[in-house]
């Protein structure tokens, strides 16, 4: 049981330690010479799990053994009060080794520097992805670009943002003629269209 615990958790981040719970000594299985443990469908590797094991022989059994899945790794928190709409930078981030039965929290820097705060946090508090946004790179009422690209032909055309998107979300733009359209936000207030 051990090792099928050891095998399936070695791709979890950070360090595993694990706790198989004793059998039910009331419970009398019948010996097996082709015994094998098994995670039932839909069960996750991270806090109290229920592994199977089984008798593969004719007249066989089954059983669920209860095991304590934990990692500890080291996340990143806030290393101050970080407010809603700040710009996290490498300082505003600490990292804090939690040992954890759940899953959340970030591990990789480059995923939250230069991302926005959702809501504000106090210093010490582990960064989950719920709390952050990528910034703006259209903000309401900011004159933008319009490009259309196709098959040998690229059209430009100017408009007002409408409504504050990150690049890749879809923006409303109002155009030079009074027409709301809708773009991907680019870089640089650009708004690219579909042809």
């Amino acid at each position: 049981m051990s090792n099928f615990v050891r095998q399936q958790t070695t791709a979890l981040p950070g360090k595993v330690a694990f706790n198989v719970d004793e059998i039910d000594s009331r419970i009398n299985l019948p010996s097996c010479n082709d015994i094998e443990a098994f995670l039932p469908g839909g069960s996750k590797l991270l806090g109290r799990v229920s592994i199977g094991v089984r008798c593969n022989e004719i007249n066989g059994w089954r059983i669920f053994v209860p095991v304590q899945i934990k990692v500890s790794m080291a996340l990143l928190s806030s290393a101050r009060p970080l407010v809603l709409g700040q710009v996290i930078h490498a300082e505003d981030l600490a990292r804090q080794t939690v040992e954890t039965s759940q899953s959340g929290g970030l591990s990789d820097a480059s995923r939250v520097i230069g991302q926005v705060m959702r809501y504000s946090v106090s210093a010490g508090i582990i960064l989950q992805e719920t709390m952050l946004r990528a910034p703006y790179s259209v903000k309401q009422g900011q004159p933008v670009q319009l490009l259309t690209q196709g098959s040998g032909f690229n059209i430009s055309g100017s408009g007002v943002a409408l409504n504050n998107a990150a690049q890749g979300e879809s923006v409303p733009i109002r155009t030079a003629s009074g027409r709301v359209i809708s773009g991907i936000a680019g870089e640089n207030g650009v708004v690219n269209l579909m042809p």
